[in-house]
């Protein structure tokens, strides 16, 4: 299977704007990239580009006064399997986790491990170790929060999500990956694209989506809380302990972004040329 995905982002900037930009394919993806995720702009500007501490690739541009339109289009071979459910995976002791993985138990901007540690293990203490335990987790965040597009905002920690019991998908995740450190299993942020495939209508409209990957049995896996159940179609963008490290765009500057669209659709055999 092959999906063709991309987005066109258009700022308005007061000034000249240095920003940072997140919105490349993940590096464990790119044997699977058939046409590149090349991001082009519009006025064209220079571009620098680095990886940052979790691995995830930057683009650096300083953006001219006006309008810019930042955009990429790429096409991504798929399995076409739903994400892996594994019951069996185990959890680890936390003595025995590998140095690079710790970082994923301790709180975070916006998951609050010491405010929501108690709650925690009144919640899942009594919940089978392991797989079965983050699943329990999943259940109850999936639950216990009401999804909504107008319950959107940016500040919202997992601590205000669970006090709130709304939010969208980045909500779902820091919760759920809050919950998880609380109960000593690692756990890492994500966002990507994510396919309708295999998902009856109405859709909601296309957005970069927000997921969590827990580490159980040597390696890591995904996990989302929001949609609570396998899908097909998932394309890492970037990992970090929660959204305040992979930020589409960091915009050093006054600004306002005008437009803002996604897709992720599948594309046929024919059909796979930039």
């Amino acid at each position: 299977m092959k999906l063709r995905v991309g987005y066109e982002l258009i700022y308005d900037c007061l000034q000249q704007t240095p920003m940072i930009l997140m919105v490349n394919v993940h590096y464990s993806r790119a044997s699977d990239l058939v046409v590149p995720d090349y991001v082009t702009t519009d006025p064209s500007v220079p571009m620098t580009a680095y990886r940052d501490a979790f691995g995830n690739w930057c683009t650096r541009i300083v953006a001219p006064a006006g309008q810019i339109r930042i955009a990429s289009s790429a096409i991504v071979r798929d399995t076409g399997e739903p994400d892996e459910v594994i019951p069996s995976a185990t959890q680890s002791q936390v003595q025995d986790l590998p140095e690079e993985n710790l970082v994923f138990l301790l709180g975070s901007r916006y998951c609050e491990t010491d405010r929501l540690s108690q709650i925690a293990w009144n919640l899942f203490e009594r919940s089978p170790t392991g797989w079965g335990r983050v699943q329990a987790i999943c259940d109850f965040v999936h639950r216990h929060i009401v999804f909504g597009y107008e319950h959107a905002r940016s500040t919202r920690t997992a601590w205000e999500a669970y006090n709130e019991r709304k939010g969208v998908c980045r909500d779902y995740a820091h919760l759920a990956i809050a919950f998880c450190r609380c109960m000593n299993i690692p756990a890492r942020y994500c966002t990507g694209y994510l396919s309708d495939i295999g998902i009856p209508p109405p859709y909601g409209p296309p957005d970069f989506a927000g997921w969590f990957e827990a580490y159980l049995g040597g390696r890591w896996y995904t996990f989302d809380a929001r949609n609570n159940m396998p899908r097909i179609g998932r394309v890492l963008i970037a990992r970090g302990r929660d959204a305040a490290d992979v930020a589409i765009s960091n915009t050093f500057g006054p600004n306002t972004l005008l437009s803002f669209t996604v897709h992720t659709d599948e594309v046929t055999e024919g059909n796979c040329h930039g």
